[in-house]
């Protein structure tokens, strides 16, 4: 992997079929596309269904204002010859040395590979300095485990969290994995 830093000092990651590049105002349009979808929204604990107007305006100036609580990058598929926003990844600051990572990708690549391939280039490229990564993923969307354990995340158990989308608590599997 190779890292570039970018002027907001939010690190552009290069995987092999896309970038991991800083969030701009300028995708707000196609990220509304694809979080206003139902599939993409239940699979998340914080994107609403319907998605509010102005949602996703406020969540670019949430991750791209310094002293901000989550790190997040677009997964841009230019490279690739596909569309620029096929995606999202995040790195929610938990504690110092521990993030939570979250993720979610376009139905129209989901079975491709690219949520696979993208936490591995995160997690290889560790933008934070991270001694370790957790993660929870609702127990009905197992391609996000799969995901996940590929990646080297250990299974820790079974949890529960609430879904904005699906307005009711939902159960997770919880993962975590060590980087020292």
């Amino acid at each position: 992997m190779k890292m570039e830093h970018l002027a907001d000092q939010v690190p552009a990651i290069i995987a092999e079929r896309f970038e991991l590049r800083a969030v701009r105002k300028s995708d707000a349009g196609l990220l509304a596309f694809h979080a206003g979808d139902a599939r993409v929204a239940r699979m998340t604990s914080s994107i609403p269904h319907p998605l509010p107007p102005g949602a996703i305006e406020a969540w670019v100036e949430r991750v791209s204002k310094p002293g901000r609580e989550e790190d997040a990058w677009i997964i841009d598929g230019t490279r690739s010859g596909w569309p620029e926003v096929i995606g999202v990844i995040s790195l929610k600051h938990v504690i110092r040395g521990q993030s939570e990572i979250g993720y979610w990708v376009a139905p129209a690549f989901w079975n491709t590979g690219i949520a696979s391939e993208a936490v591995k280039a995160l997690i290889a490229a560790n933008p934070l300095n991270d001694r370790t990564i957790c993660a929870a993923v609702h127990q009905d969307n197992p391609g996000s485990a799969r995901v996940l354990t590929q990646a080297g995340f250990d299974y820790l158990g079974d949890a529960e969290t609430f879904s904005v989308a699906r307005n009711a608590r939902v159960p997770t599997w919880t993962y975590m994995k060590k980087l020292d």
